[in-house]
């Protein structure tokens, strides 16, 4: 079983890599992108620290593509996406979805870049928060047509995979 879960974590993060390619205008920064997506299908379908590692390495490979705008301060998002993806996975998986969906889009949007108004600037903030709130919506948004879609792909899978152990 591990290495399904292993291969399935490399197509998400695969995934991440393709969303981080397709940017949403943020005006200042230019890392915002579609590359969460794949930590939410991964943090439902595989569980939280699937969807943290997802989380965490899809943004820092979102920021390399668009050239590290925030330097070292895009660790610090790669580790809010990582919590932010766990917490998700905590919520969806145990049946509150619209909950995981909801926390996933405010933190991400709103909580997110709170360390960023005080090191940057409120109108840093400001500028970021309609572009985050934008793109949060369309990646929980994809995520949530494709998670059962999935779903039915990814359990007949492990299932498979635990019968014969």
């Amino acid at each position: 079983m591990k290495g399904i879960k292993i291969t399935w974590l490399s197509v998400f993060v695969a995934l991440s890599v393709i969303g981080a390619a397709i940017k949403i205008p943020a005006g200042i920064v230019t890392s915002v992108a579609l590359d969460s997506f794949p930590a939410l299908l991964a943090s439902a379908l595989l569980g939280g620290p699937a969807g943290a590692i997802v989380g965490g390495t899809g943004h820092l490979l979102s920021a390399l593509l668009g050239g590290l705008p925030m330097g070292p301060f895009h660790l610090v998002v790669a580790i809010e996406m990582a919590i932010l993806s766990y917490i998700f996975a905590l919520f969806y998986r145990n049946g509150h979805r619209w909950i995981a969906s909801i926390l996933f889009v405010l933190g991400n949007s709103f909580a997110a870049p709170l360390p960023f108004l005080f090191i940057m600037g409120e109108a840093f903030y400001l500028a970021l928060v309609p572009s985050l709130l934008v793109g949060s919506i369309f990646n929980v948004a994809i995520a949530l047509i494709l998670i059962p879609r999935l779903a039915k792909i990814i359990q007949p899978v492990k299932t498979s995979m635990e019968n014969t152990k």
